[in-house]
């Protein structure tokens, strides 16, 4: 199963750090970060993304479950 990754624009600052810590799922587009693609094959390295996100602009679902950002 693919998981599907969206970015919140409106939160998101720009810090960059989703597209340095997974560069082949994330770009920045006029200093706010997207997601590449619609769905992605699971990538532990996209949850860290979400997880480290200072705004947590980024979630990622699994069908239609929410696995990120982590909840500890």
């Amino acid at each position: 199963m693919s998981w599907n990754v969206r970015v919140d624009r409106e939160l998101c600052q720009g810090s960059g750090m989703c597209a340095g810590t997974v560069p082949g799922v994330f770009a920045l587009d006029d200093e706010r970060a997207r997601a590449r693609a619609d769905g992605i094959e699971p990538d532990e390295r996209v949850l860290d993304a979400s997880d480290i996100c200072p705004a947590l602009a980024i979630t990622v679902h699994d069908g239609a479950t929410v696995i990120g950002p982590r909840r500890d």
